[in-house]
């Protein structure tokens, strides 16, 4: 069953096509891997679907609604969340608060300042907040500051601050850069954890080792246009890629 579907979505910046007639489909379940060299308009297109561009022309549906036009926190609301290339935490607060903000803001809605008052007091949301939190393996540390913890772990926080809004669609943006060898193995196996959730994720990812270990389709973009697709195994193989990345005419 396909939950998200683009459709001859351009974007241009000026002189810059960032986006060029990109079509792309992703089945409900699976994880969906785009890659492509630097500048290939990956982020761009990602900025496309959660309301932070809006393409020249061109459909973006998610689970039968369009998400053209809709503010970033409306998108939210129909099921997307979003994980961004740094880790976008609340860095002052502590884990477990980290974890209401957005756990109240998804059942009411929204989130303002006079919420602040009583997100504390709030039985439900603190129990999916220490339910979430036991879940990524960061219940001993609720109480510490966030801004405190490790790359690895600020990913694990922000990932756990996504999957408490229950989301049908998780979009990644690069989530092992900067990481170590360890941290980004220790992603791999949350990411997998997630995907006995069922959650559908759109991946963009520059570490062929966490493509090849998670997806099962993959796009290759280039130029702003989509070059490639179909399975890991075929990607790896396809000659396509291999001169989009090392440049035509290479052994």
């Amino acid at each position: 069953m396909k939950i998200l579907e683009v459709s001859n979505v351009n974007k241009r910046f000026g002189g810059l096509q960032a986006l060029d007639d990109v079509n792309l489909t992703v089945e409900q379940g699976h994880v969906h891997a785009i890659i492509g060299p630097n500048g290939a308009g990956k982020s761009t297109l990602l900025n496309c679907f959660v309301g932070r561009l809006m393409p020249d022309t061109g459909s973006v549906i998610f689970d039968g609604t369009s998400l053209l036009g809709l503010a970033p926190h409306e998108i939210n609301q129909t099921g997307v969340s979003r994980v961004f290339q740094t880790p976008e935490i609340f860095e002052d607060l502590s884990l477990l608060d980290n974890l209401m903000i957005p756990a109240l803001a998804k059942r009411d809605g929204a989130f303002t300042l006079n919420a602040w008052g009583r997100v504390d007091q709030d039985a439900e949301i603190r129990d999916q907040a220490e339910h979430m939190l036991e879940d990524v393996g960061l219940q001993d540390k609720r109480h510490l500051q966030s801004g405190t913890m490790s790359r690895g772990d600020k990913r694990r926080l922000e990932l756990a601050m996504c999957l408490v809004q229950n989301p049908k669609l998780l979009l990644l943006d690069e989530p092992t850069a900067g990481m170590s060898r360890a941290d980004t193995n220790n992603t791999i196996d949350l990411l997998k954890k997630i995907g006995e959730r069922g959650i559908t994720k759109v991946i963009i990812e520059h570490d062929m080792h966490v493509v090849f270990s998670l997806a099962n389709r993959v796009s290759v973009l280039a130029q702003g246009h989509v070059i490639a697709e179909g399975t890991p195994e075929e990607m790896k193989e396809d000659q396509r890629v291999k001169d989009a990345y090392l440049g035509a005419g290479h052994e």
